[in-house]
């Protein structure tokens, strides 16, 4: 999706970062740093990843961007890959506002795609950039095992800013180019097998995490390697069911509908499209939002 990169500002009990700070590397996820956030069915939510966050819903999640997130100018180091700055977001401070108001706050990255527009672009070589998502600036990453090493420990740098600045947890976004047209060969093991790591990394750094969409690799490993799931459109792709496996674990499954693609079936308005599916998503226990193109400040629950 749009927006993404780096991360959200403090923890609870997060340590400042020094002006210059260097990440870890791509080897193997060290030893998770103690538990993490493990959502139940029906908690509730807000994602809102574009556009200035101002009151705040009485939820128990925030799903926020990033980059939008950062609280002040950032240097950090990727050894082996580079240096990176990242300013101050259009956000800045949220997170210590979430905190304060005993609010989980998820930062969202994306994991799976490059984008042109985010601090460490530069830092990610062309052999790893592929086709287009669909979205501005956006190209598929190549998440081949062969190919993971080039550019893998950005991602886990994130990850580890991430904890450093104060992110309860992180929503890595595309990582599932099975059925889209990513420009490289990638199975559907080499994609299951890519989110597994994810799962592994953001642990090791005392991340919560969830597995963002992929239901065609929903299966026993990744259901027992990710905290919760966030889900794009199952009602209008008619796939919820894949879902349930998380809901069977006692996981969250966290779930949006746009009415962009509702408009089609006669669900323009955001209430028309929560009469279609909240009774369902009710029912199976999804915290389903309905949004609009992107998630943004509406807040229609189910």
């Amino acid at each position: 999706m749009v927006a993404t990169a780096l991360v959200a500002a403090t923890s609870i009990a997060a340590a400042p970062l020094p002006a210059t700070a260097a990440l870890p590397g791509a080897g193997s996820a060290p030893a998770s740093t103690g538990p993490v956030w493990e959502p139940a069915p029906a908690t509730t939510w807000q994602w809102q990843i574009v556009g200035r966050i101002g009151g705040l819903e009485d939820v128990d999640m925030y799903d926020i961007d990033l980059t939008d997130a950062v609280p002040r100018r950032i240097g950090t180091r990727v050894p082996g890959f580079g240096r990176v700055t990242w300013a101050p977001g259009s956000n800045a401070g949220i997170v210590e506002r979430l905190h304060a108001a005993g609010i989980v706050a998820v930062c969202y990255l994306d994991s799976g795609a490059w984008e042109s527009y985010e601090p460490d672009a530069a830092l990610f070589p062309r052999s790893v950039i592929g086709n287009p998502t669909g979205w501005s600036g956006e190209r598929w990453l190549d998440i081949r095992p062969r190919s993971r090493s080039r550019f893998a420990p950005i991602i886990w740098a994130r990850f580890a800013l991430a904890r450093r600045i104060g992110c309860d947890g992180v929503e890595p976004d595309q990582n599932n180019p099975i059925g889209n047209r990513p420009g490289f060969p990638i199975s559907r093991e080499a994609e299951r097998s890519w989110y597994l790591s994810i799962a592994r990394h953001a642990h090791a750094e005392g991340l919560s995490v969830g597995m963002k969409n992929g239901v065609e690799v929903i299966d026993r490993a990744t259901v027992s390697a990710f905290d919760w799931s966030l889900n794009e459109e199952c009602f209008y792709y008619r796939e919820c069911g894949r879902e349930m496996p998380f809901i069977e674990a006692g996981k969250a499954v966290f779930q949006a509908e746009y009415t962009d693609d509702w408009r089609r079936r006669g669900g323009a308005a955001p209430g028309q499209v929560a009469d279609r599916v909240c009774g369902r998503a009710a029912r199976r226990g999804l915290s389903t939002l309905i949004k609009r193109r992107v998630p943004d400040a509406l807040f229609r629950p189910c």
